[in-house]
């Protein structure tokens, strides 16, 4: 709670994900790339990434342009996307979603619990989901040679 009794959106651990951003910088090399925005905040998460032989994420790299919630949003993203599939990754994200929606089981992506006071506030829900949606658009989105 804060001094007027309200939740508090930005905790500690919410605001020093954001320097985790710096270890997946985006990659102009990655062969696949792909972008989400937020209508309601602004926020932009771009998604460069390689998959590797069997069709997982072998490689990933980001420019989150977005308020703390999607900072952390993104930096909780990357730390388990390696190795990710599309399938795990629409799980993920699904679970994330009902989650939001005001389901009480706790998504199984890692660290996703650090957002808990996030899901009070409605307007930044669009933001913890960016980069799901940011990896769907890569996967649909092949760099040729550019």
């Amino acid at each position: 709670m804060n001094a007027r009794g309200g939740a508090v959106l930005y905790t500690p651990e919410i605001l020093a994900l954001a320097v985790e951003l710096a270890n997946f910088p985006l990659n102009r090399a990655h062969t696949l790339r792909g972008e989400a925005h937020s209508r309601i905040c602004g926020s932009r998460v771009a998604l460069s990434l390689d998959l590797n032989q069997i069709g997982r994420i072998g490689a990933i790299g980001a420019q989150v342009t977005a308020c703390a919630i999607g900072q952390a949003s993104g930096a909780i993203f990357l730390r388990s996307a390696l190795g990710q599939d599309s399938a795990a990754l629409a799980a993920g994200r699904n679970e994330i979603e009902a989650w939001l929606a005001g389901d009480d089981a706790l998504p199984s992506w890692p660290g996703i619990e650090t957002l808990t006071t996030a899901r009070a506030f409605p307007a930044r829900h669009a933001a913890i989901l960016l980069p799901w949606r940011a990896a769907f658009a890569a996967l649909s989105n092949p760099c040729a040679g550019d």
